[in-house]
């Protein structure tokens, strides 16, 4: 009873909070209206301040596609929760006995069908909890809406599996609900062809569920070799200690079947080490593990550590924008970030734009931040992409974010994605496209755009874009920091730095006479280095004036192409 004390005490102190929100039940948001519903069983007495209870009850309900008495009972376990809320309190708020109680399993049920509810001891149904992703819409004043389990990529089917064997680990699913998701996956996604076959291959709910362990764990972890008593958290006693006994007794279903096999170690099979066979990964994963080859091989991973420090320079406004998104990126401060940021219902991933003329150090910034937080960086060449990706764009663009989110889930410190050289991505999508072409290019746009939506991670994409981007790209950019030329102080430093035999004075000179970015001036010193080489002294100035006249291309000067 000591609850209900406590809520008696506070009712006053709520009524007060409440006096200027007067508004009927249809312009309550959804929170408002479980705050509502829930007044009815809070106060002893009959409550007046929250208008018709009846009406809230009704509205909420219908929002949610759910009956009333579904909508009594999540907005209870909101009220108390939304983590763990244990059975017993959810009955004394609700002021049901035992019996009562047990009379809405149904109904319970139903909600975590939905995704409304979970199970924090699924197989004892010990307790509830709200999930995440449905407190963040609440927040948003969003009804929660399950995400499509059809029409899956392969990388997306595997994700979702993954997702299943997590919760049933921690007993947030029970073995029968996992099988009967796996089941129902695969007979709904048979345009991948893991899935098909599973579909096909006629096993028993144990075998299901062990063989889709098995290969979740290769391709979401890159790890074939699985230990017997890792099964245990898959199955229910009974169940694990007759898979168990079949496995070391080298009789399992699965063995015979030639898809999983003994570990060998040291010339010795392991009785309890077993891992797929290469049949099995031929026949199954193979489209699968094309595709992440595909995907690797189009995105390069550079390690934090074997980035090279270099230093640059920027204009005053450059130099403070940049210092500050180095300082979000650090490890501690990001995941504070992040943690309010989620607290709050906002997205948790972060998307950042370099714009501005070629050679301002765009690409060389990201690479920077990179290092100096520690972070690897997954660099996307946009313009090579596009020219091999003709015919298949969809597929292998959604390949390259599935191989991103690996990254992020097996990773300490959350990766950089860097796509660079965006500018084809980047520009106005196209009304009315109707060649294969530009088809293809609004698709990659789309895939892109709400793969950022949906980004949890750091996106760096660098372009010499300035007037012609797409709006609904410009808005899901959170940071957007525009690489000025450098000015001719700031000039005068990246000539020192490029050539140090300069004078302070020849560099002031050629940084007055030139309006070099930092690129081209590097490609001077290059040129410069390359002349001492081969005629072994330092003409001084001359040849570097010589080299900045040659720097440009005349403008609009007329080139004849062939002879």
């Amino acid at each position: 009873m000591r609850k209900r004390v406590i809520k008696k005490a506070n009712n006053q102190v709520e009524k007060w909070l409440n006096l200027s929100d007067r508004k009927s039940v249809e312009e309550m948001t959804l929170l408002e209206l479980i705050g509502c519903v829930m007044g009815a069983f809070e106060n002893e007495e009959e409550d007046t301040e929250c208008g018709n209870i009846q009406s809230a009850l009704a509205v909420l309900a219908k929002r949610f596609g759910i009956t009333e008495r579904q909508a009594v009972l999540f907005s209870a376990c909101v009220s108390e929760g939304p983590s763990q809320v244990c059975i017993e309190d959810l009955a004394e708020t609700l002021g049901v006995n035992s019996i009562k109680m047990l009379s809405l399993s149904s109904d319970i049920n139903a909600l975590v069908d939905r995704q409304l509810l979970c199970y924090y001891n699924a197989a004892n149904e010990e307790g509830l909890f709200v999930p995440s992703p449905v407190v963040k819409a609440l927040k948003s004043n969003e009804v929660y809406v399950m995400p499509s389990r059809k029409g899956l990529s392969g990388f997306e089917l595997f994700e979702l599996i993954r997702t299943w064997f997590s919760e049933l680990g921690r007993d947030f699913k029970t073995y029968a609900q996992t099988v009967e998701d796996l089941r129902n996956l695969f007979k709904d996604n048979t345009q991948v062809e893991f899935a098909r076959k599973m579909a096909q291959m006629g096993l028993d709910d144990d075998e299901l569920l062990l063989l889709s362990y098995f290969c979740s764990r290769l391709v979401s972890h890159d790890d074939n070799k699985i230990r017997i008593g890792e099964l245990e958290n898959l199955f229910e006693t009974c169940r694990y200690t007759r898979n168990a006994v079949l496995l070391q007794q080298g009789i399992h279903p699965l063995l015979e079947k030639k898809l999983i096999e003994n570990v060998c170690m040291d010339g010795i099979a392991s009785k309890s080490w077993f891992q797929l066979t290469d049949t099995a990964k031929n026949d199954l994963l193979s489209e699968v593990i094309v595709m992440t080859q595909q995907a690797d091989k189009q995105a390069n991973v550079i390690e934090a550590e074997t980035l090279i420090a270099k230093e640059l320079y920027y204009t005053k406004g450059n130099a403070h924008q940049v210092e500050e998104l180095g300082t979000f990126f650090e490890v501690e401060n990001y995941r504070q970030i992040r943690e309010r940021m989620y607290q709050r219902g906002f997205r948790s991933g972060f998307a950042c734009l370099f714009y501005g003329g070629p050679g301002t150090g765009k690409t060389e910034t990201a690479y920077q931040l990179a290092r100096q937080t520690g972070r690897n960086i997954m660099i996307v060449d946009v313009p090579q992409v596009k020219s091999k990706w003709v015919g298949d764009s969809e597929k292998n663009i959604k390949a390259i974010f599935d191989q991103y989110r690996r990254l992020v889930n097996n990773s300490t410190i959350a990766p950089i994605l860097l796509f660079n050289e965006a500018d084809a991505i980047l520009s106005t999508r196209m009304n009315g496209a109707e060649h294969a072409v530009d088809k293809m290019e609004n698709s990659i746009q789309n895939i892109i755009l709400q793969e950022m939506e949906n980004l949890d991670g750091i996106l760096i994409a660098t372009t010499n874009l300035e007037g012609n981007m797409d709006a609904a790209f410009e808005r899901r950019f959170l940071y957007k920091i525009h690489f000025e030329k450098p000015d001719a102080g700031v000039r005068a430093k990246i000539w020192r730095q490029m050539i140090p035999e300069l004078t302070e004075q020849d560099a002031a000179q050629l940084a007055a006479n030139y309006d070099f970015s930092g690129g081209q001036i590097e490609n001077i010193a290059r040129k410069h280095a390359i002349h001492v080489i081969l005629h072994g002294s330092d003409d001084g100035m001359h040849h570097l004036l010589d080299f900045c006249a040659n720097e440009r291309l005349v403008p609009n000067a007329y080139r004849r192409i062939g002879f």
